[in-house]
């Protein structure tokens, strides 16, 4: 497996989806090394807001969860 296939697996495993990474790969393949950092840090990006969004979940979950505890009492 060369460079750029891994690139594209590591992207996958990442949670990239099977185009962006193609995309990336196809920067590195192009040469566009400053692109390929940049549009890794935006999908860096993409996942952090999705852990904030899922984080939410969990905290308005924990707060319906509470407020029902204190209804059962």
């Amino acid at each position: 497996m060369n460079v750029k296939e891994r690139l594209i697996q590591g992207l996958s495993e990442a949670g990239c989806s099977k185009e962006t990474a193609k995309r990336i790969g196809a920067l590195y393949e192009a040469g566009s090394y400053d692109e390929v950092l940049h549009q890794m840090k935006v999908q860096r990006c993409v996942l952090i807001d999705e852990m904030h969004e899922s984080q939410r979940k969990v905290d308005r979950m924990d707060f319906l969860i509470r407020n029902q505890e204190k209804q059962m009492k």
